[in-house]
């Protein structure tokens, strides 16, 4: 079953919903260890950062992503943070591959088609290019 199981996050609900997934699918398997990755790019980090209203806005950030790790901390799932640096879909594919986890679990962003042709689907991205089963959680 899965031991080694990759959660991706990026703070928002689906994000929060993946990991709801993920705390009960670890709830099921002994042993199963989840490892939340952040992936932090300093190009768009920069930006945002340059172009957020507020300091509300950044604190916002920190607490949705917050909100992940309380969840896993409820359903008493074995969790580490690792923070990845990059392009969140390459980063992720990356690392996963690399790491030989035996599930990548994402949240799907929600775009629309026409979103989702121009700008690309992380979720997507990822789904094709890891090599083990990945589950999208919307």
């Amino acid at each position: 079953m899965y031991k080694k199981v990759l959660l991706a996050v990026d703070g928002s609900e689906n994000s929060l919903r993946a990991a709801q997934e993920a705390g009960r699918m670890a709830s099921l398997v002994t042993g199963c260890k989840i490892e939340v990755v952040y992936v932090v790019d300093f190009a768009k980090s920069k930006r945002d950062t340059l172009h957020v209203q507020s300091t509300e806005e950044l604190d916002l950030f920190r607490r949705q992503n917050q909100r992940v790790e309380e969840e896993l901390k409820s359903q008493k799932a074995a969790y580490e943070v690792k923070i990845l640096h990059g392009e969140p879909g390459p980063a992720i594919v990356k690392y996963a591959n690399e790491e030989k986890f035996n599930l990548v679990i994402i949240g799907s962003r929600g775009l629309n088609a026409l979103q989702e042709m121009v700008l690309g689907s992380v979720s997507h991205k990822v789904m094709k290019r890891v090599h083990c089963p990945a589950l999208i959680v919307k």
